[in-house]
C-alpha cells in the first residue's frame, strides 16, 4: 500500500490565553498524563515557584525541584533527582533555560514533559531540541517534544519586555534559516522538508507582518504561536535546520567568544539581518522594519560589540555547526573580505 500521509508528533494540549495556567492542574489530575498526580515540577527563578505553589492543593503528591541555569550539569542533576523516585511526568515552569533543562531531563528519563512558559524568549517552548551550555559552549540536544504546552499571557505581560522581543527575534530568524536551507539544497543537493519549511516560514511571516505592539494580546498570541510552529517545524524536520542557519551560527559564536552579548533572540536577530543582507534576501527589508518597530538589536553596536568583534564571531560561526551549510560557508570569505561586508552592513542599517 502506498504511503498516503505521515504522522507528525505534536502536543496533545496547547493553551495560549490569559489565565491559561489555571488549566494545568486539572489536566495533570484527570488521568491523561498522571493518574495520581505524582509529577515532578521543575521551576526556575522568578514566577515558577509561585505558580507551583498554587497547584499544591490539587496536586499534593507533586515534588518541587529548583533548576538553576541552562547547563548540561544542571540537567544531569535534575535527572539524578528524577531517578530517585517514580514520577508520571515532568512539568517545567519558567523561561527558556528552565524549560530546556527540564525537557532534556524528562527525555533522558523517558517521562512525558509538560511545558509552562512564563515568557516568550525563544522557540524552545515546544521544540524537540534542548540548548544547553557545557564547557563554555552551547550544544543542541535532541529530545522529545512536550506532551502539553501552556502559555499564560498574564504571566507573559509581567515578564520583562526584552524577553518578548527576544522571542520575536528567534521566530523572525526562521526566514533567514529557511533561506540558508534552500541555499544548501541548490548548492549541495541537501534534502529540504517542505512541511517544515511551511511551518517555519509561516511563523516568521506572521510575526514580521504585524503592526501592533507588545501591549497587544493578539500580537503576544501570534508570537507564542510562532514559537510553537517553530518547534513543530523542527519536529517535522528531525533537526533544528528550518529554524537555525547562519543566524544561529553567529549567535553561538558570540556566546563562545564573548559570553553572551545579549539574549539568544537578540543575537539571532542581528545574525539573521546580517545573513539575509549577505544573501541579498528580499525579506531583509521586512525583517528590518519588524526589528525597528519592536525595538530589537539590528547591528553589532546594539549588542555592545565592535565591528571587529562581530567580524570575529561571523568568521567563527561555521565552526559551531560543522555539518551545516549556510551563506557563511557558501561565501567562505577571509577576514579582510568579511570585515568589508560587516562595515557595509553597519553603514546600511545603523541609522
Amino acid at each position: 500500500m502506498p504511503l498516503l500521509a505521515r504522522t507528525v508528533a505534536a502536543p496533545v494540549a496547547i493553551e495560549i490565553s490569559a489565565g491559561a495556567v489555571s488549566g494545568l492542574a486539572p489536566l495533570l489530575a484527570d488521568g491523561r498524563i498522571s493518574a495520581a498526580g505524582e509529577v515532578a515540577i521543575a521551576v526556575g527563578p522568578g514566577q515558577g515557584e509561585s505558580i507551583a505553589e498554587t497547584m499544591r492543593e490539587s496536586l499534593p503528591k507533586a515534588s518541587l525541584f529548583q533548576v538553576e541555569g541552562g547547563t548540561l550539569d544542571s540537567a544531569q542533576n535534575l535527572i539524578a533527582r528524577l531517578r530517585s523516585k517514580f514520577y508520571d511526568a515532568v512539568v517545567g515552569i519558567g523561561g527558556g533555560k528552565t524549560l530546556d533543562v527540564a525537557k532534556y531531563a524528562a527525555s533522558m528519563t523517558g517521562l512525558p514533559f509538560v511545558a509552562v512558559a512564563t515568557n516568550l524568549s525563544h522557540d524552545g517552548i515546544a521544540s524537540p531540541v534542548s540548548s544547553l551550555e557545557s564547557h563554555g559552549r552551547k550544544g543542541s540536544f535532541g529530545v522529545h517534544i512536550p506532551i502539553a504546552v501552556f502559555v499564560d499571557l498574564d504571566l507573559v505581560r509581567t515578564s520583562p519586555a526584552r524577553h518578548t522581543r527576544s522571542g520575536i527575534g528567534d521566530v523572525v530568524s526562521n526566514a533567514s534559516a529557511v533561506g540558508d536551507w534552500l541555499l544548501a539544497a541548490r548548492e549541495r543537493g541537501e534534502a529540504v522538508d517542505g512541511l517544515a519549511v511551511s511551518f517555519a516560514r509561516s511563523a516568521a511571516e506572521a510575526v514580521m507582518n504585524r503592526s501592533d505592539g507588545l501591549d497587544s494580546d493578539q500580537f503576544l498570541s501570534v508570537i507564542a504561536e510562532g514559537l510553537l510552529l517553530s518547534g513543530m517545524a523542527m519536529s517535522v524536520a528531525g533537526s533544528s535546520r528550518p529554524c537555525s542557519g547562519g543566524c544561529h551560527e553567529i549567535s553561538h559564536a558570540i556566546d563562545a567568544l564573548y559570553g553572551s552579548a545579549g539574549l539568544h533572540g537578540e543575537q539571532v536577530a542581528v545574525g539573521a539581518l546580517f545573513a539575509s543582507y549577505l544573501r541579498d534576501y528580499p525579506v531583509v527589508a521586512t525583517m528590518d522594519r519588524c526589528f525597528r518597530l519592536n525595538g530589537l538589536p539590528r547591528v553589532p553596536d546594539d549588542l555592545g560589540l565592535t565591528a571587529d568583534e562581530f567580524t570575529a564571531a561571523v568568521l567563527e560561526g561555521p565552526s559551531t555547526r560543522p555539518d551545516r551549510y549556510t551563506v557563511l560557508e557558501h561565501l567562505d570569505l577571509d577576514a579582510e573580505q568579511m570585515r568589508k561586508r560587516v562595515d557595509a552592513f553597519i553603514e546600511t542599517f545603523a541609522h
